[in-house]
């Protein structure tokens, strides 16, 4: 089976794409990755084809929907071809990589969607992705959810009519087939319940890539280990490592930052830098985190309970998730104080690694992307 797995630079999106990558790999499968630097020679170093492109940042428009389809109407018509020339049978699109989709249809070619997240499709059983909130129970959580979609509604129309209009721009009608299949690349923990779940979606599993082959040793010693892992995204919280080292201070306790820039400055019981978060995240005791999804998933595969400092975008959806799971606590605000708190309370309860470990758990329901891809295709 030929594959074209299409993502941009976002270390969020890329690197599952990655991932799913190299299963198709390992499974036989000539999997090619569309995608922007740096990311090209990273996945060609691991014997996956590349296929370099450009168009795939959403730009500095203040409306992020209307960004991402003006991108994907400018991507599609000059991805088409190439896509063409790869003869792929199946395109899989990373959920805001939506040019792939297009570029799949322009080409006639049958596409899927790669959510690196839960589902976050609108659902009439669910109060609006981002607010946090678990459905509500009883006629007043009933009726405080239908209140909340009613007034997503207008924002989720003018995404709907913005798509609409790039898809019209490019020759294409205003409403496309949709994705044969949806791989959703989560644990079922972090899933939450919904009426309306597509019949095309499959949960497969957190799709998981190190971008690093170092090791980050831990400091000496035998305190629990605390890592600290910034948000990789513009909307995480600022400064969440110097807050949290401050937090840590004379709690007996290791530290290492897992950070792609530079590192904070750093007493003698904590390291920083860029290696291997699975095997770190093996030795640790408690992550300190803002809630994106891969360091998250990461961390209760490795039954790590989680303190989380959300910054904007999904995190805070996620955190609250996690939270309600057991698995972890979220802290708002987030001052010195706070955090020092939230590490002591999870430290000492172990309810929340058991918590944990659950989730990990969860793992074992899982379906496997390249067979759910093969199965849509009828190969």
């Amino acid at each position: 089976m030929r594959v074209a797995v299409v993502a941009g630079a976002d270390p969020g999106h890329v690197f599952p794409a990655i991932a799913l990558c190299l299963r198709f790999l390992e499974a036989g499968d000539e999997p090619t990755l569309c995608t922007v630097d740096p990311w090209v020679d990273a996945a060609a170093d691991l014997g996956i084809g590349v296929l370099r492109l450009n168009g795939l940042a959403p730009g500095r428009d203040l409306d992020l929907g209307r960004a991402l389809h003006d991108r994907a109407a400018m991507l599609a018509p000059s991805l088409a071809p190439l896509l063409t020339g790869l003869e792929p049978d199946l395109v899989v699109c990373d959920v805001i990589a939506q040019g792939g989709g297009m570029a799949a249809e322009l080409a006639g070619v049958l596409w899927a969607q790669l959510s690196p997240h839960p589902l976050y499709e609108p659902s009439r059983g669910l109060p609006p992705i981002g607010t946090g909130l678990a459905a509500g129970v009883g006629v007043g959580g009933k009726l405080r959810d239908a209140a909340l979609r009613a007034a997503a509604a207008r924002s989720i129309r003018r995404g709907d009519e913005q798509r609409a209009r790039a898809r019209r721009g490019i020759g294409l009608a205003s409403r496309g087939p949709g994705p044969l299949v949806r791989l959703i690349a989560t644990l079922p923990a972090l899933e939450v319940p919904r009426p309306d779940w597509p019949s095309n979606a499959h949960i497969v599993g957190p799709l998981l890539w190190e971008a690093s082959r170092r090791r980050l040793a831990p400091p000496p010693g035998d305190g629990p280990l605390v890592v600290i892992a910034p948000s990789t995204v513009a909307s995480g919280a600022a400064g969440l490592a110097e807050v949290a080292l401050d937090a840590l201070r004379g709690m007996g306790v290791r530290a290492v930052v897992s950070t792609f820039g530079p590192a904070p400055e750093l007493p003698d019981w904590a390291r920083a830098g860029q290696g291997r978060q699975d095997e770190l995240l093996r030795e640790a005791a408690v992550v300190v985190c803002g809630g994106g999804h891969g360091l998250l998933a990461k961390a209760l595969l490795a039954k790590v309970p989680a303190v989380l400092v959300p910054g904007g975008g999904d995190q805070w959806e996620m955190a609250n998730r996690v939270a309600r799971h057991g698995s972890g606590v979220l802290v708002r605000p987030s001052t010195v104080d706070t955090l020092r708190a939230a590490v002591s309370r999870v430290l000492g309860d172990p309810g929340f690694a058991a918590a944990a470990a659950l989730a990990a758990a969860s793992a074992a329901a899982v379906a496997d992307p390249v067979e759910v891809c093969r199965a849509a295709l009828g190969t």
